[in-house]
């Protein structure tokens, strides 16, 4: 069985890996960002635009939804109206 400190960086450590440093990871860090394709501006436009949309679509269908559920609930509990 598996003791709880038997994990991947006990086991580097006792088969004598070296860990890597700050220095190193942080050039590490800066080749993988490197290699990352970002996208252009009219890219990150269109997805602000479709993002917002989405967002606004959202909120409209919660608040009606609110609004539709706290009229049930409030009809349930004060009964029928005399109007």
């Amino acid at each position: 069985m598996n003791d709880v400190s038997d994990n991947d960086a006990v086991q580097d450590q006792a088969q004598g890996r070296v860990r890597t440093g700050p220095v190193t990871f942080y050039r590490q860090v800066l080749a993988e960002l490197r290699k990352v394709v970002w996208p252009t501006r009219e890219q990150l436009v269109t997805y602000f635009f479709v993002v917002l949309v989405f967002v606004v679509v959202m909120c409209a269908l919660v608040s009606v939804l609110d609004l539709a559920f706290g009229k049930l609930v409030f009809s349930i509990f004060n009964g029928p109206s005399t109007q």
